[in-house]
């Protein structure tokens, strides 16, 4: 089973509307903490973990493209010191195009990195202000050049179904975003998350604009056609890329690998023994660090998951897969599928497809996902 590393790196220059994740605005930041603490987390967890072979490391945030090199360098190395590697081990990092630097890239790929994934989100300027990105077109194009030039692999990041785009608008975007080049999109509905700028804005009726649900349903079908044509092909609904570039530190998500976390907010999933646990940091960067230096670890209680809690997570992740989850997955499990009433019923409404290798959702179920995804786990119990 492979085995990756995720980093959260949770600094950013500043808030965007539309997200979620463990990010913060810092205006002082002591690398040589940020070094010692990364150290220890590695080691700690490679101690209670060591017989995996490293197939993937994963730097996200935040916005890991502003780390000082040396934490980057250092990480790696405490990484690739602790567990045994694979020969062609994938180390990719989050940048976005405002903070890209030809030379701080370049001190990246010494330290190892050899995949970036550029936050690009839009290749027009006024949609790009309407998201909060503190770059510009210009920038973008800049920093996807070098990128390119630094790096054996690149992956942009767009959001689509934003305020005021059209189809047509899509359309133009999306083929000039695969003119540039890179083996890999990412490419995402703009969602509402509970607790962002556009959420409390959306609840106050202030944020005009956005397509409905069928001009969205649209916009990911094109984006499945146009993509499939230039040779991107999806191989997970948001996610597309040309043969042998599909990121391999996600496929372990989706496929319910192991995985360790570390750094504020992380969250991994490791085997102690025969029992899979789940693992998750403290959030706050400041009282992350200071667990770290005076507990010996930045990481909250670990919880032992259930059977059901195992079978619902490969739901929510598998069925993200265009080849869907493998049967044996299944029967490893525990679960008979023939009884499973939500999945069949879904099978005969074309939502779901079951072959004598995988249960997958059908381009119609993709379109729905989240709502099939739902319907699964609500009987979960019962299987």
């Amino acid at each position: 089973m492979k085995f990756g590393l995720y980093v959260h790196w949770p600094y950013c220059q500043s808030k965007c509307p539309y997200c979620d994740f463990n990010s913060h605005v810092a205006t002082a930041i002591d690398p040589e903490r940020w070094i010692s603490a990364y150290q220890h987390e590695i080691s700690r967890i490679a101690e209670a973990c060591p017989d995996h072979i490293l197939s993937t490391i994963f730097i996200g945030g935040g916005t890991p493209s502003l780390m000082d090199p040396r934490i980057v360098d250092s990480l790696v190395r405490s990484a690739t010191d602790a567990w045994r590697t694979a020969n062609d081990i994938e180390i990719s990092m989050e940048a976005n195009p405002g903070s890209v630097e030809s030379g701080r890239f370049k001190s990246y790929a010494l330290a190892g990195v050899n995949r970036v994934s550029l936050g690009v989100q839009s290749l027009n300027d006024d949609h790009l202000a309407r998201l909060g990105r503190l770059h510009g077109r210009r920038e973008a194009l800049r920093a996807v050049e070098i990128a390119q030039a630094n790096f054996q692999r690149v992956n942009l990041d767009l959001i689509y179904a934003r305020q005021h785009q059209t189809i047509p608008d899509w359309s133009a975007e999306l083929n000039e975003a695969i003119s540039l080049g890179t083996g890999h999109l990412s490419l995402y509905q703009l969602t509402i998350e509970d607790g962002t700028v556009f959420s409390r804005r959306h609840s106050a009726g202030q944020l005009k604009g956005l397509p409905d649900e069928d001009s969205a349903a649209e916009m990911f079908e094109l984006t499945q056609d146009i993509c499939e044509a230039a040779g991107l092909p999806a191989y997970e609904v948001s996610n597309h890329a040309r043969i042998d570039e599909q990121c391999r530190h996600n496929l372990i998500y989706w496929n319910s690998g192991i995985y360790a976390g570390v750094g504020p907010g992380a969250h991994g999933r490791v085997m102690l023994g025969h029992q899979r646990v789940a693992t998750e940091a403290i959030r706050d960067p400041r009282a992350w660090l200071e667990a770290v230096e005076t507990q010996g670890s930045g990481d909250l209680p670990t919880v032992e998951l259930s059977q059901d809690e195992q079978t619902a997570e490969t739901i929510l992740m598998g069925l993200r897969l265009v080849d869907g989850i493998p049967n044996s997955t299944f029967a490893r499990m525990g679960v008979n599928l023939n009884t499973w009433t939500s999945l069949v019923e879904m099978t005969q409404e074309g939502y779901l497809a079951r072959s004598d290798h995988a249960v997958q959702a059908t381009p119609k179920g993709r379109i729905l996902l989240n709502s099939v995804i739902a319907r699964l786990l609500s009987d979960i119990a019962e299987h």
